[in-house]
């Protein structure tokens, strides 16, 4: 998917009160990117299969991407690998770059 410039949304223009909105929602953006990437992390080393002996069967098997989400943004929560602090300085450093250009 591709994403033009021109569909982003201006941020230069906001009022002074709203950078603090604005920083908090990338700290959440950054936040639930950083928990998309540990399930996906959690997934591949195989966390949620059923195991062959006392398994929960197909219900298990349907679930198992609901806990697997829940654990990866418990754990982006209380701190993550910290993905997300890198992310959000990006963004910060991006956004304050954007406030500067004319």
């Amino acid at each position: 998917m591709e994403i033009s410039i021109a569909t982003l949304p201006d941020h230069r223009d906001r009022p002074a009160g709203r950078a603090a909105d604005t920083a908090e929602a990338m700290r959440k953006t950054a936040q639930e990117f950083e928990a998309a990437v540990l399930a996906d992390l959690l997934r591949a080393a195989g966390a949620g299969q059923a195991r062959a002996e006392f398994g929960g069967g197909v219900g298990e098997d349907q679930f198992a991407s609901f806990l697997l989400d829940a654990q990866a943004a418990r754990i982006a929560a209380s701190g993550g690998i910290g993905l997300a602090e890198i992310v959000l300085r990006g963004l910060l450093a991006q956004d304050s770059t954007e406030d500067q250009t004319p």
